[in-house]
């Protein structure tokens, strides 16, 4: 019997020791209850309290696409979606997503009908570091076309512009045509340049080394809502008067440059005022490492009614960037300028991104031009290198001889 004094205190204990056992019993029975009631409770606050940050992803399929109300092949059409166009991700199955549009419509895309954030951020950065790029020439799409991120076939594209829409050419740049990675070559097509220790392949002699990969051109071009992107070159075509470009002669316009206007009272031009070009012109193909290699001026006859030429260079290995301005002569009058580049050597640098080539050493080469006469000005007055001068040093040798 414990005395009165303690009792008290035995009796407190007792208590204490069966609320930890009556506790533990029900805590290791609830703890799961409580525990998958967390599982599945805290999902369903996500849906209560949305993200803020919720994904975006933009149409990048061609033509018009429906939103369906389900995944199965046989579905209803909900809403028509663009290309271009926004739509917020709600859920994702596999390679399906269900998708709101802008008004409010909800429905199932592929996701391979749509672009993320990363595309999209990349075309607005595009076009924001080349938003001030001078205009080479403007140009017209030959049929419905994609803006490419990059140079090339396979990298990623987003726009698609329809057919005759105007674009502004900003660069030129060229890709591999082929969309597939070349296979690598064979043992027995190389071998280790032990001479210098880098491991580097080596071509051995008396084999068949593989062709180099056919080249296609790029054209780095804005629309009028500021879009901006790669485009393959083959399908634009650069608007110049036909009156211009019955004059080519076998080569392309790859840029064209008003230098002045022409007042011609007989001339069928708005205000009868007649534009006088600077052309720069390349050989037909792509693939070239310069971006053009004739220099053109065409002058309007106030006596024939026509274009003549009246400066020609050719053939060099010319690069934009091409600046146009004017100067003012000692009687007040405004004197064309224009200059372009070309390389002091054969030393060529080419982004392994863009695939645009330019000079290692540049050298910058002015003109002006006074009524119809070009006359060489700024401080580079060196030779000009022309591309054949050495052929044609050859085939002086050989006529030689043969006299």
């Amino acid at each position: 019997m414990l005395s009165s004094k303690w009792f008290p205190l035995a009796v407190l204990r007792r208590l204490q020791d069966i609320h930890a056992a009556v506790f533990g019993r029900v805590v290791r029975a609830v703890a799961p209850s409580l525990i998958l009631c967390f599982l599945v409770g805290v999902p369903g606050c996500d849906r209560l309290h949305p993200k803020s940050d919720q994904e975006m992803v933009y149409v990048s399929a061609r033509g018009s696409l429906y939103l369906h109300d389900s995944v199965a092949v046989v579905s209803n059409r909900v809403a028509e979606v663009r290309n271009g166009e926004p739509l917020k991700v709600i859920e994702r199955v596999h390679r399906f997503l269900r998708v709101k549009t802008p008004q409010g419509k909800e429905g199932w895309i592929e996701e391979s009908a749509v672009v993320d954030n990363t595309v999209y951020d990349g075309f607005e950065k595009l076009a924001d570091a080349n938003k001030d790029d001078p205009i080479i020439a403007t140009g017209t799409l030959n049929d419905e076309l994609y803006m490419h991120i990059l140079p090339g076939r396979a990298t990623q594209h987003f726009y698609l512009l329809p057919a005759k829409t105007k674009v502004e050419l900003l660069a030129r740049a060229s890709a591999p045509k082929s969309s597939t990675p070349t296979p690598p070559p064979s043992v027995a097509q190389t071998a280790k340049a032990t001479d210098s220790g880098t491991g580097s392949a080596a071509p051995v002699p008396g084999l068949p080394q593989p062709a180099p990969p056919a080249m296609e051109d790029w054209w780095l071009v804005r629309d009028a809502k500021g879009h901006t992107g790669w485009m393959l070159a083959g399908r634009i075509y650069v608007n110049v008067p036909d009156s211009i470009a019955q004059y080519c002669e076998g080569q392309q316009i790859v840029g064209a440059y008003i230098l002045k206007k022409v007042v011609d009272p007989e001339a069928d031009y708005p205000n009868h005022e007649v534009p006088e070009y600077l052309t720069l012109e390349a050989p037909l193909g792509s693939g070239r490492p310069n971006d053009f290699s004739e220099v053109r001026i065409f002058t309007w006859s106030l006596r024939h009614h026509r274009y003549e030429t009246a400066f020609r260079l050719r053939p060099i290995a010319g690069f934009f960037p091409v600046r146009t301005g004017m100067d003012h002569g000692k009687d007040g009058s405004e004197i064309p300028t224009f200059s372009f580049q070309i390389a002091a050597d054969d030393n060529l640098i080419t982004d392994p991104a863009t695939g645009i080539t330019r000079p290692a050493h540049p050298r910058t080469i002015e003109y002006q031009m006074i009524d119809t006469v070009v006359k060489r000005t700024g401080a580079d007055t060196a030779p000009i290198l022309l591309l054949n001068r050495g052929e044609k040093k050859q085939k002086e040798r050989a006529r030689h001889k043969r006299r």
